[in-house]
């Protein structure tokens, strides 16, 4: 068997990793996992909300949403999740200033278009909620609770990439970091037979007949470097967003403690979401912008300090001033880039040879490919588990658990 080669070890390609481990057809030890930044999930796969949703998508995406979040509590369940990453299941509210404010649409527009997420939710019949207790009430503003039962969750994205990435490597899966992908080779039939990769400035054939591209924002260029006569390209592009990791100023160490996810219309300017996590922690984001150029490597990153006041002030004035009267504790700032697709739907397929340019072949059925697995804009923490079993299937020749094949390389 030879080899397979991940680009990309955020949550979607350890995801990917973690399902094709398991397979009897696919040894760990022939799994490489390849990433350039020098410091692991500093982006969306770590920095991000980490909210999930069993049924807020689109007809195109509702298969591998519900499958991913059927995933995502198995895993829980099998590894102590609620311990380990922080595994709750949650409410889902929408919070209007403007009680005459209607929730409804598609789901698939609101990160491009600065509107509430709660749209995803769609037209399900309200439930009056009081609310969390660290969220702020406004006169003339309504609450409502917009999630069925047992259909949205809560974790800590970081932690549970931690606990995939071990579960890989335990395994026997091969991380490559900092390391580069810079050229892919083939053999006398022009079929790919291997991908070089630099590393501390020395550069190494890995023998390989099926690469993963799971680099998020960074996909498109990824593919365009290593596959530079192509016409094709990955339409993806990257969205930059501000967050904010608060200490609840309300949290009392209770055990049995409810985490909530808040959906804001307009405050501030911006639509914020807020969610309170398994420990005492609040994350706040939703402030989001297109024209914050994407950096060569996820740890290049410059936060732009008007951003973070913003979030500051938005937080303050949605959760209040704590009871000590201390103001509220930031335990981390940070941005990240999510990808987007401008149908809103992610990518999960092989690409075709025919589109890899200059009459570059793959091995067929389940021997090789080149496959893309991205493009999940604000949905890549609940959508991962899914998106990584598919992969692992797609890439086997499989049926896959979900049906993605709207989810193809346009």
């Amino acid at each position: 068997m030879s080899n397979t080669v991940i680009l990309g070890t955020g949550i979607v390609g350890l995801s990917t990793a973690y399902y094709l481990s398991q397979s009897s057809k696919t040894p760990p030890s022939s799994i490489h996992l390849v990433d350039t930044s020098p410091k692991l999930f500093f982006c969306a796969s770590g920095l991000a909300g980490g909210f999930l949703a069993a049924d807020w998508f689109a007809p195109s995406v509702a298969p591998l949403g519900a499958l991913s979040f059927r995933l995502h509590k198995e895993l829980a369940d099998q590894n102590n999740g609620r311990k380990t990453w922080g595994f709750s299941l949650s409410t889902g509210t929408s919070l209007s200033q403007d009680s005459e404010a209607a929730v409804g649409g598609s789901g698939e527009d609101f990160l491009r278009n600065g509107t509430s997420r709660a749209q995803a939710a769609g037209s399900r019949p309200p439930m009056d909620s009081a609310g969390p207790l660290w969220l702020r009430k406004t006169d003339g503003g309504s609450l409502e609770v917009i999630s069925r039962d047992n259909s949205t969750a809560q974790i800590d994205p970081l932690r549970f990439c931690e606990f995939l990435l071990d579960q890989c490597v335990r395994r026997g899966v091969k991380l490559h970091q900092p390391a580069r992908a810079i050229s892919v080779s083939k053999d006398e039939n022009n079929q790919l037979n291997g991908i070089r990769i630099s590393k501390d400035g020395i550069e190494t054939e890995v023998p390989c007949t099926r690469i993963i591209i799971t680099a998020g924002a960074w996909s498109p260029k990824i593919f365009a470097t290593l596959f530079p006569k192509a016409t094709t390209r990955i339409p993806i592009a990257s969205l930059a967003g501000h967050s904010l990791l608060l200490k609840n100023p309300f949290y009392k160490g209770d055990a049995a403690e409810t985490c909530h996810a808040v959906f804001a219309t307009d405050t501030l300017g911006f639509s914020p979401e807020l969610f309170s996590r398994i420990g005492g922690e609040i994350y706040i984001a939703g402030l989001n912008s297109t024209q914050i150029a994407l950096p060569d490597v996820a740890t290049e990153v410059d936060i732009i300090p008007e951003a973070i006041k913003q979030l500051k002030d938005c937080a303050t004035a949605m959760m209040g001033d704590p009871e000590d009267g201390k103001g509220l504790e930031v335990m981390r700032e940070a941005l990240c880039f999510r990808p987007v697709t401008s149908s809103g739907r992610p990518i999960v397929s092989r690409v075709p040879d025919e589109k890899l340019g200059a009459g570059f072949k793959t091995r067929g059925g389940a021997d090789g490919g080149v496959f893309v697995a991205a493009g999940h804009g604000a949905w890549g923490i609940s959508q991962a588990p899914g998106t990584g079993l598919c992969m692992a299937e797609l890439v086997e020749g499989l049926q896959t658990s979900a049906n993605i094949s709207t989810l193809a390389l346009p």
